[in-house]
């Protein structure tokens, strides 16, 4: 299966390198897309060959950074601990979203288990933290 690795205009190569190999380590074939973003713009780093860049991420992304900060309210003091990620399940796949105070990445993948989605929220949560450092 081809892939295709994007430049980054937010991100220098290195952790954006970092980003896709984690992510591609962790998932194997299975990984359809990585896509690094903040508050306000977004690169999409990665691409499976076989799939189409015509999602509107922007818009995407807008709605995922509202979410969160609800989400992250309505559970601050949960019994279930902190909120860590999220699993958002489609039709064709999976979107696994992960992020920080000023930055996050989606994870679009086709199946995987539980385990696999959580060695790809830890392997990408190290590099972003790795950023702030």
């Amino acid at each position: 299966m081809s892939t295709r690795t994007m430049d980054s205009d937010l991100l220098a190569d290195g952790p954006a390198d970092r980003l896709v190999r984690v992510a591609r380590t962790a998932t194997g074939d299975s990984l359809r897309s990585v896509t690094y973003f903040t508050r306000s713009d977004y690169d999409q780093l990665y691409l499976r060959d076989d799939l189409e860049q015509d999602a509107d991420l922007m818009s995407f992304i807008g709605h995922e950074w509202h979410d969160f900060k609800n989400t992250r309210n309505a559970y601050q003091n949960s019994e279930l601990g902190t909120y860590r990620h999220t699993i958002r399940t489609f039709e064709n796949g999976f979107l696994l979203r992960i992020t920080t105070e000023r930055d996050g990445v989606f994870v679009t993948t086709d199946g995987l288990t539980m385990q696999d989605f959580e060695a790809v929220a830890n392997a990408v949560t190290t590099v972003l933290e790795d950023r702030t450092e």
